[in-house]
């Protein structure tokens, strides 16, 4: 048996608004599939498909369950806010250009780079698995995760389509020992006490409240778990707590300090938490309090996949997609039957 349930919409997408290609390829969320000419993703029992032209973000849901078809106003809601579209972009770039020579030149290739607002769950265990570590072997570990402790939405277009992982199914004794055995590393201690302790010594809304806390509070809330630290925590303020001050330094971005902003080491010779805070404070300074943004932008700019395109790259985008011209043939399958 087999259910197809697709509703098919689209977004305007004013001004720059975002860029799917850069926004969901640049180290933020790492569940994004590309199947050509849509990105696909689960969330909460549905599969949202997105595909943009030059006006427009046009989106897909599909499901086994009526009850998520039906409400277009929560399918746009959900979007608006995992897009942080409330965000007025095209502003913060502005700003940015003012104050600084090299965003500038920058800006121009990167258009439309959004910090995601995530599920903060699944952001956390996500750059738990970041340590030491590259966005394809980051997806790639986030992938068995989904396989083998989500729950199964659907298959489409013969790819299997996973809700993440709860917090209790992660926190189970045997987790540790065979995240090992999948090539985790010492990752999979600090995902399986994590997870025991967000499940089992947490309030239910505590990720919640940290929305609620200042930034230097929240973070220092989230470095007391287990393998969380300075950048972990700045990724999951910045991407998940509506912290847009937070900026996650890695060596990327300390690369990007020296070479573009002459900022010296001076008695430092590897990112400790010294290094680390001179490095946040520069850009906060720079920036303003949108800095983690504008980072970003920077971030993106440097990695190796996006390290030739063109401003004629940017600029690439179909002058405008037909609602006809969206396959709405996909269907979910049930693999169990």
């Amino acid at each position: 048996m087999s259910v197809k349930l697709v509703k098919t919409c689209k977004k305007k997408n004013n001004k720059g608004l975002v860029r799917l290609e850069t926004t969901l390829q640049a180290g933020q969320a790492f569940r994004w599939k590309y199947l050509g000419d849509e990105w696909s993703c689960a969330f909460n029992n549905m599969i949202i498909l997105l595909k943009q032209d030059a006006s427009y973000v046009y989106y897909r849901v599909i499901s086994r369950e009526l009850a998520f078809m039906k409400n277009e106003k929560e399918h746009i809601a959900f979007l608006e806010n995992y897009f942080n579209l409330s965000v007025r972009l095209c502003d913060l770039y502005k700003e940015w250009a003012h104050k600084d020579k090299n965003f500038k030149l920058q800006m121009r290739r990167f258009k439309g780079v959004r910090i995601l607002r995530q599920d903060p769950w699944e952001n956390l265990i996500c750059f738990i698995c970041s340590s030491n570590n590259n966005i394809r072997r980051i997806t790639k570990m986030v992938d068995i995760l989904c396989s083998r402790y989500g729950s199964l939405v659907g298959t489409v277009r013969n790819i299997d389509y996973f809700n993440f992982p709860t917090p209790a199914k992660l926190s189970e004794s045997s987790v540790e020992s065979e995240l090992r055995q999948l090539g985790f590393g010492y990752r999979a201690k600090f995902i399986q006490k994590t997870a025991w302790i967000i499940e089992n010594e947490r309030p239910k809304e505590w990720f919640e409240s940290l929305r609620n806390k200042p930034y230097n509070e929240a973070k220092k809330n989230l470095c007391e778990l287990i393998g969380v630290g300075d950048k972990v925590a700045d990724c999951v303020c910045l991407m998940s707590l509506d912290k847009p001050s937070a900026i996650p330094i890695d060596t990327h971005v300390w690369q990007i300090a020296r070479r573009d902003y002459n900022l010296s080491s001076g008695k430092y010779k590897t990112i400790n938490k010294g290094l680390y805070n001179i490095i946040g404070d520069y850009f906060r300074n720079l920036w303003g309090s949108y800095a983690g943004w504008a980072q970003c932008v920077l971030f993106t700019s440097d990695l190796s996949m996006f390290k030739n395109r063109t401003i004629e790259m940017e600029k690439r985008l179909p002058k405008k997609i037909s609602l006809d011209e969206i396959n709405c043939n996909d269907k979910i399958s049930n693999t169990n039957e």
